[in-house]
């Protein structure tokens, strides 16, 4: 794993850990050339080591960096540095699709549409430029802060799929695609069929398949039926579930032939719910699920089916090489007693495939006309051309020849031998039809334990069984619906007529689970190992369960389960609170002490801010309960911030003096007041007597002024009269001083 700091490339600094996946670990990084950030998904150790898996996953994603669209993560550089190698990308600061169903559950219709458009759209553009995805899920899309959706990983499934990887860096089987999953030729239409199973699970919340494992889930997407989205939510929009439907059709050639398509219907939808949407009749076999160990697998591969299972004409192998790791339940033969069955299952299933699932001739780019959609009845239109003959039709043509010439001489043989005698048709003929007919009516008995019901009812009646009935019988070893006994034994000849009676296992005999909370642990494992159940442990802590002593069960007391079946016992470990001490906050800021007690599993009581001449403003000047005492985790303790130093009021003294000359002769000896204005108001009054021609100094201060500035004038008043008039009076100085 790469650390923060790391440079690769002399251009690329690893800032963060974004997410892991099968095959990379995803990173935050500062590309210092270009001043931006990007994400940086580099390979596992496990594949850079392998030079073919790394060959192609280079030539892919240089591939993919060609793609430039609203909807796809763009790729900006493929990077090797001394063995890492690893895919340059667009940051997109989102949460993937799969995130965002399990924070919201399903989606509503307009937001489902709206981000089914979009994945499409990229489809689109990816298509367009003969890059197929081969790995559509919601854990490859990506929901931007401001609702964008974006797809990822272009050209990395290919290089996955065309290498042997284990499941788990594969990632889930659940969106794959029947070809895909059978191992055969995939195409556009495998990814429309992914994002069939992606619109499927944003509008419902969950997959249409669940398995044990992951063979059982591709096998599933092989031959069984989905239940259609409506059945759980029906205020699903029919229109919109037909296009689901249509979507995942099993055969390619009945899904959408393009996201083009596809995408016309969803706006058609968007336009208007209530509109109709077309979708192919299903006509899938349903023929029986075989499961192979890794022996009868061996076997196959080294001749003694003469078959290969992973036929080299096709560019993908199957889903995984654990498919022959599962047997049937029930099921006890030996490789070599199964091995003609096996090979004959193999040769039906194929035969079927390649029926069903053969590739289409691509035609010419030139010559095709666009096309919207198609549905059973409709034809692509193509130019002529007499020279470009379908191969099929060609061999199909070759064949048909063959075998009429093949029968018309057999007639003429038959013909010619019956007139010359070769043939003797007489009254023995009764004889050879009683003896051929007591031939076809008594044939071997075939082995159907281990297989589910449907599909034991189909090869008894392939194989020419007409009367054969099922009993559904409780049983504990054999899971609900597959046959556990057979009347007649494997390899037994009898009439074809004969009664065969299969015995069906319905399931474990349901009893109830006894009622065992706040018994003690020895207690409640005897009761229900008494009432038929096995018995497993976990352990909680709880505040009102002594320890010890049962909290609850799964499945819950006094409900029914399956005799037989494991019962979950959560056991209490008493109370999860422990005694801690009390840090110290002194000095913290508040951010730091919230985090000091979060870490001592502690709570932030009452905090109050004061002033303080000693602690710096935004520190905690005090605590309670003080540091270093005990107290049990999920207590609070209250402190203080400081503010620091009190700020008091600054006042001002001014500062007024100035001279006034008297001017009138009149005034000779008279007694004049003079006042001091400041700021519009008299502060200050003396009183002159005055001599024409005499000056006189006027000084005055006006204390406890809030803020310095102001206006000053002086003011000569005789008997109540203003005589300012009668003197020079220059404006006075003002200064002012801090009290």
């Amino acid at each position: 794993m790469l650390k923060p700091g790391m440079i690769l490339c002399d251009r690329y600094e690893i800032l963060d850990v974004v997410g892991a996946g099968g095959m990379s670990i995803v990173y935050k990084a500062r590309d210092h050339r270009l001043n931006r950030n990007v994400a940086i998904k580099v390979l596992k150790p496990e594949f850079s080591n392998d030079k073919n898996f790394v060959t192609k996953f280079r030539i892919e994603a240089q591939a993919s960096a060609g793609l430039t669209h609203p909807n796809i993560v763009n790729v900006y550089d493929v990077v090797d540095d001394e063995g890492i190698y690893c895919i340059v990308m667009e940051l997109v600061e989102g949460i993937t699709l799969k995130q965002y169903i399990e924070q919201n559950g399903r989606l509503n219709m307009e937001t489902a549409i709206n981000f089914s458009i979009q994945i499409a759209s990229g489809l689109e553009a990816a298509h367009e430029n003969h890059i197929i995805h081969r790995d559509i899920k919601p854990q490859n899309i990506i929901v931007s802060k401001n609702g964008n959706i974006k797809v990822t990983d272009f050209g990395i499934a290919k290089a996955a799929s065309s290498n042997t990887l284990t499941s788990g860096a594969m990632g889930s089987v659940h969106y794959i695609s029947p070809e895909q999953a059978r191992g055969g030729y995939s195409d556009e239409r495998s990814d429309i069929y992914s994002l069939g199973i992606t619109m499927y699970e944003m509008v419902t919340g969950r997959v249409p398949f669940e398995g044990d494992n992951n063979v059982s889930v591709a096998l599933m997407h092989i031959q069984n039926e989905m239940i259609p989205p409506r059945q759980y939510y029906p205020d699903i929009y029919s229109s919109f579930e037909k296009i689901i439907l249509k979507a995942t059709q099993k055969k390619p050639e009945r899904r959408y032939l393009t996201a083009s398509a596809l995408i016309a219907d969803l706006k058609r939808v968007q336009n208007n719910p209530n509109i109709d949407i077309v979708v192919a009749p299903t006509s899938i076999t349903n023929s029986p699920t075989q499961e192979w160990t890794k022996e009868d697998v061996q076997a196959i591969r080294n001749g003694s089916a003469n078959r290969d299972l992973y036929s080299q004409s096709y560019d993908n192998p199957p889903v995984s090489q654990e498919m022959g790791e599962i047997r049937p339940i029930g099921y006890n033969s030996t490789p070599q007693a199964n091995s003609g069955r096996i090979n004959e299952l193999l040769q039906e299933d194929e035969d079927e495939w390649e029926e069903e699932y053969e590739p289409e001739p691509q035609p010419k780019r030139g010559n095709l006309k666009k096309v919207q959609d198609y549905d059973e009845d409709d034809e692509i239109e193509e130019e002529e051309d007499p020279d470009d003959i379908d191969p099929g039709i060609r061999k199909a043509v070759t064949i048909a020849g063959v075998a009429t010439a093949v029968i018309i001489a057999i007639i003429i043989i038959v013909v010619l031998g019956n007139v010359l005698g070769w043939f003797k048709f007489g009254s023995k003929k009764d004889d050879k039809s009683k003896i051929t007919t007591e031939q076809v009516q008594s044939i071997a008995m075939i082995s159907v334990t281990g297989v589910s019901e449907d599909a034991a009812l189909k090869m008894l009646s392939d194989a020419g069984f007409t009367n054969v009935k099922t009993e559904h019988v409780e049983d504990e070893k054999t899971q609900e619906g597959y046959v556990f006994e057979q009347s007649v034994q494997e390899g037994q000849t009898i009439p074809v007529d004969q009664e065969i009676v299969l015995k069906v296992s319905a399931g474990a005999e349901e009893v109830d689970v006894p009622e065992v909370t706040n018994y003690e642990d020895a207690q409640a494992v005897t009761l229900l190992q008494e009432a038929g159940f096995e018995v497993s442990h976990a352990y909680d802590y709880s505040d009102d369960v002594e320890k010890d002593k049962v909290i609850k069960t799964e499945p819950a007391g006094g409900t029914k389960a399956a005799k037989g079946s494991k019962v979950i016992v959560t056991v209490s470990n008493g109370s999860e609170k422990k005694e801690v001490e009390v840090p110290n906050l002194g000095g913290l800021t508040e951010a730091q002490a919230r985090d000091s007690l979060t870490s001592k599993k502690l709570n932030a009581g009452n905090v109050t801010h004061e002033n303080s001449d000693s602690v710096a403003a935004g520190m905690v000047i005090s605590q309670n309960p003080a540091r270093g005492t005990t107290v049990t985790e999920g207590d609070s303790v209250d402190f203080v911030i400081s503010d620091g130093p009190e700020q008091k009021e600054k006042k001002y003294t001014a500062s007024i003096s100035g001279t006034i000359t008297c001017n009138d002769a009149a005034l000779d000896g008279a007694a004049v007041t003079v006042q001091v204005v400041f700021n519009g108001g008299a502060v200050y009054e003396q009183t002159v007597t005055v001599t024409s021609g005499g000056s006189y100094n006027i000084t005055a201060t006006v204390p406890n002024l809030s803020s310095q500035g102001g206006s000053a004038s002086f003011v000569v008043l005789a008997g109540g009269t203003d005589v300012t008039s009668s003197f020079s009076v220059p404006a006075p100085n003002v200064s002012y001083s801090e009290e």
